[in-house]
């Protein structure tokens, strides 16, 4: 699933290139927008007492971007064993050259912190993720 971005003035430094940080922004972005596109939007998780925080990210820097770039950023679902997903992100400028990967992992906690089984507790939700994993 792809999702687009343009690097803003205020993502790049003094050198006119994004700083690094706005990348795990964009994932984010990237992540919330994949939820929605498959049907599952972070606020009607929310709304069903789910949150799903970061607990690792990994990041490889390919290519610099600048400002008003054009970032194609494609999340695909690695890894899903229920209560932990790991997602990956490839980052592709205009000409289609990969600027970056990375990956992030998310557990599935109740609004008290305490881990979700989503087989059990959502199973629609967890078939759907299931279905992604490539």
């Amino acid at each position: 699933m792809a999702y687009n971005h343009t690097v803003q003035y205020y993502e790049t430094d003094r050198m006119g290139i994004t700083h690094h940080s706005n990348y795990i922004r964009w994932m984010e972005e990237a992540r919330i927008d994949f939820l929605s596109q498959i049907g599952w939007p972070y606020n009607k998780l929310e709304s069903l007492g789910i949150v799903s925080p970061v607990i690792n990210v990994d990041c490889d820097f390919k290519k610099t971007t600048t400002f008003a770039d054009a970032i194609e950023i494609t999340v695909r679902v690695i890894e899903f064993k229920g209560v932990k997903l790991k997602l990956s992100y490839e980052m592709k400028n205009k000409d289609g050259v990969v600027v970056f990967t990375g990956t992030s992992s998310h557990a599935f906690l109740d609004i008290e912190g305490k881990p979700i089984r989503l087989k059990q507790s959502f199973p629609e939700f967890f078939g759907c993720l299931c279905e992604l994993i490539e």
